[in-house]
């Protein structure tokens, strides 16, 4: 399958290509597996961020980092504001995505997704690492915040009773129909929403995007359409 169909194939990477770029002084591949997945293997040269789905340890971990906690991070980690940053995770992509989101935010558009992830790389046939690289020096990450990224409550609030909007819901089932309420303080969804979880829009055998027909296929088949304004959560 080629990514070359997609809107913006930009945003993945295939593993042959990476595997080529390793040694690529511009390039940083961040791990964003936990520590335990890490250490029994990574791609060689990759960074484990310290926490993997990069929110503010100070609020409870349910934002995002602040930028000066996530400028001394990418900083650490090698990440400068001319790094082609390369994530990947054993998860299907959700948290190497979440530091695609993290690094758009604070205005870092050099960063792709491993398309497959770590079980793309291994059965690759890819060389794997056991050691792990010394702390960086001598970057600079420049946070530069970018608002679009983010919905605030009051517009999605607004989104919803809009024609030409449509609210996703990508979480699970039981957090859709309120009977998984994963420690939130309310069950439910948001009224008008549309449901389609994540995974539905990636190949579980492979670890891989689905198709670009596919995807358009089964987000037109939920309303999700390019002349709508998509809010997702």
């Amino acid at each position: 399958m080629t990514t070359e169909d997609y809107a913006h194939p930009e945003y993945l990477v295939e593993a042959d290509w990476l595997a080529e770029h390793l040694n690529d002084d511009n390039v940083v591949v961040v791990d964003c597996d936990v520590d335990a997945g890490y250490n029994r293997g990574h791609i060689p040269g990759a960074v484990l961020i310290p926490d993997n789905f990069v929110k503010d340890p100070d609020t409870n971990r349910t934002l995002m980092m602040t930028p000066s906690q996530f400028k001394e991070m990418c900083e650490g980690l090698g990440i400068g504001d001319d790094t082609t940053v390369i994530s990947y995770d054993n998860a299907q992509s959700v948290t190497a995505a979440r530091m695609w989101w993290v690094l758009n935010t604070y205005g870092h558009r050099n960063a792709r997704v491993l398309n497959g992830g770590w079980r793309g790389w291994v059965t690759g046939g890819h060389t794997i690492s056991f050691q792990r690289p010394a702390r960086a020096e001598g970057v600079t990450f420049t946070p530069n915040f970018d608002d679009s990224m983010l919905v605030k409550v009051d517009e999605l609030k607004e989104a919803c009773t809009l024609e030409d909007s449509v609210v996703w819901d990508v979480r699970t089932d039981g957090e859709w129909d309120g009977s998984n309420n994963r420690a939130n303080a309310r069950a439910g969804h948001i009224p008008g929403a549309v449901h389609l979880e994540w995974l539905n829009l990636m190949d579980r055998e492979t670890h891989r995007f689905k198709s670009a027909s596919e995807i358009r296929q089964l987000l037109s088949e939920h309303g999700i359409t390019p002349d709508k304004n998509v809010y997702t959560y």
